[in-house]
């Protein structure tokens, strides 16, 4: 993973706290250098930049993450967006819930650099954290980072989503608890961190509210919900709804301990 990419995970798994909830909305703000970065837990410096100091290409590209229709056990909030990354981004967290159990959370941070980026080759540039625990027979597979990494090419596929420059690591971690955690049975958590490139169209923006949807598909299946079928969209990334052409396999269905 390139640098960026990797800085842009730490600090999305780093930012935040509680569950999200509600759907995804926010206003570009002013990082602390004075470029813009959006923001929708309030203003990065304190206070909300023009309108016009905010690129269209990233105004339109946000609008189209907030356009998506999530399938009804995802709930998602935006949240502070790393500020040195990109001289634009946007962030949000998402978790899929069954009734009270939270299966898998995640967030998706947009980069956005007018000027290009030499290792995105490309102005955008998508960057993810999933997170999830893990049935024990799951677990065991030796061959589960490679079915997980192809969950989410499998998603972007399955959307028709052209992209490039993907990178990223599949983490599984093991946890034994002892003393006063003892009655706590062994757990595995898997972790995906990648970033992608999304291939720009009419007027440079990314067709985001569709990377949103595939990115869904893979939070829903490593959360271990069957998919759920498309609607038809009205237009790039307009009324797409997160759940479409995914094969789950079994998954953990309890709450995610706190550690």
């Amino acid at each position: 993973m390139d640098s960026a990419a990797g800085g842009a995970a730490g600090s999305a798994a780093g930012n935040g706290s509680g569950s999200p909830s509600g759907s995804t909305a926010g206003t570009p703000a002013k990082n602390p250098s004075g470029k813009a970065a959006a923001s929708t837990t309030g203003s990065a410096s304190g206070s909300t930049a023009e309108p016009d100091a905010v690129p269209s290409a990233f105004q339109r590209a946000v609008e189209g993450l907030r356009a998506v229709r999530l399938r009804p056990e995802i709930e998602a909030d935006p949240t502070r967006p790393p500020q040195r990354l990109a001289p634009y981004a946007y962030a949000l967290e998402a978790a899929v819930l069954e009734g009270e159990d939270e299966l898998a959370d995640g967030r998706l941070v947009l980069l956005h650099d007018p000027a290009g980026h030499d290792a995105w080759k490309g102005t955008f540039r998508l960057v993810t954290l999933v997170r999830a625990e893990l049935e024990p027979e799951m677990a065991a597979d030796p061959l589960l980072p490679e079915v997980c990494w192809s969950w989410l090419t499998g998603a972007f596929e399955a959307r028709g989503l052209a992209y490039g420059e993907a990178s990223g690591t599949v983490t599984m971690a093991g946890s034994h608890y002892f003393g006063g955690l003892a009655e706590r049975a062994p757990a595995t958590q898997i972790e995906i961190r990648a970033s992608w490139t999304p291939r720009e169209g009419a007027g440079g923006v990314p067709d985001t509210g569709t990377h949103l949807a595939a990115w869904c598909d893979l939070l829903c299946q490593v959360a271990g919900l069957p998919p759920s079928p498309p609607e038809s969209p009205k237009g790039p990334g307009a009324g797409t709804t997160s759940g479409a052409g995914v094969v789950s396999l079994p998954q953990r269905r309890g709450p995610q301990q706190q550690q």
